[in-house]
């Protein structure tokens, strides 16, 4: 890692951070705040890969995945109104999600590094995010894995509710996961305009003067 690394670094750590306070706002009936900022973390692993290679994105999403763990710890030694604020489950379920999501992110970008700019940041977020989401939200509220934290009570997350309060019946899990996917996905695109920015940029500035 050296000191070109270091922007990339915080903004990952600041991502991950802002995105485990967020968390705990309501947005909606469906939504937090964190489901808008946490998809960024992806833009980040992107740009790094784009500029610096696979072996720095690499890093820091090792760099994210510690500081959300950290998060997490801390998380668990807060009480809200039903407990502590992050449970086994959920800590268990961001953590797995965040590493095994940008990692693949990571891997998909670099297969299609050599095609049109916008292909390999677009592809590897979306397949990246539809992950995190799936894993996430299947760890940590899904009444099939109770056995993982039998003292926590998901039975509110497996309530059957219809989807996004008009479609078929499902968990209510399903809806929120379903909500967190929608939002992932709109910003996946949205993205790709500070990612070429951003890349150009830093692309110039690494040139010989």
């Amino acid at each position: 890692m050296t000191r070109t690394h270091i922007p990339g670094i915080l903004a990952m750590a600041s991502i991950v951070v802002a995105s485990n306070i967020l968390v705990q706002i309501l947005f909606g009936q469906w939504l937090t705040w964190g489901a808008f900022t946490y998809p960024f973390a992806f833009l980040v692993t992107d740009v790094m890969n784009r500029v610096y290679g696979s072996r720095a994105a690499r890093k820091v999403v090792l760099v994210g995945f510690v500081t959300g763990v950290i998060c997490s710890l801390i998380g668990t030694q807060i009480n809200g109104a039903f407990g502590p604020l992050v449970t086994l489950r959920i800590a268990a379920g961001s953590g797995t999600a965040f590493l095994v999501a940008q990692m693949l992110d990571v891997s998909i970008f670099s297969a299609l590094r050599g095609g049109r700019w916008w292909r390999a940041p677009l592809a590897s977020t979306l397949v990246g995010s539809s992950l995190d989401t799936m894993l996430f939200f299947f760890i940590a509220f899904s009444a099939q894995l109770a056995w993982l934290e039998p003292v926590n009570d998901v039975s509110w997350a497996n309530e059957t509710l219809p989807l996004l309060g008009a479609g078929p019946m499902v968990p209510l899990w399903v809806s929120l996961a379903a909500a967190d996917w929608m939002v992932k996905l709109s910003l996946a695109l949205v993205a790709l305009i500070p990612f070429r920015l951003i890349v150009a940029h830093l692309t110039t500035t690494r040139r010989p003067g």
